[in-house]
């Protein structure tokens, strides 16, 4: 949810404005213009699967990629974020299920946060 959440964020940061208004149908709009959050999931071995959440906003800057799963770090306005959703997502992620997050981002373009879990604990 967190790193749904931040899609959400994002989108908004990039329109300056509620993400909703944006949805309404634009024909002077060119469609990859249009916010869009893409979630994907795949089977990579027969017992792990990645769950991949990307949206199209402005991307993360390389210096601030580099520390977004830390404790306390946050890009967002004061009040707005606590900079604790992708810590505890990765924690979550990495020490209970024994799986991975990673952020792959394009500055200007797009994010991706890729989930890669075991189907069963072992």
């Amino acid at each position: 949810m967190n790193i749904l959440a931040n899609a959400i964020d994002a989108l908004e940061e990039r329109l300056g404005k509620d993400v909703s208004q944006s949805l309404i149908p634009n024909t002077h709009r060119p469609l990859t213009s249009i916010p869009q959050i893409r979630i994907r999931t795949q089977l990579l071995k027969p017992n792990q699967v990645t769950i991949a959440i990307a949206d199209n906003g402005s991307g993360i800057p390389e210096v601030a990629k580099k520390r977004v799963f830390e404790p306390f770090f946050t890009t967002k306005p004061i009040g707005k974020g606590t900079g604790m959703g992708l810590y505890i997502s990765y924690q979550i992620i990495s020490q209970k299920h024994g799986g991975s997050l990673e952020c792959i981002s394009q500055l200007g373009s797009s994010t991706e946060f890729v989930i890669t879990i075991p189907l069963r604990q072992e």
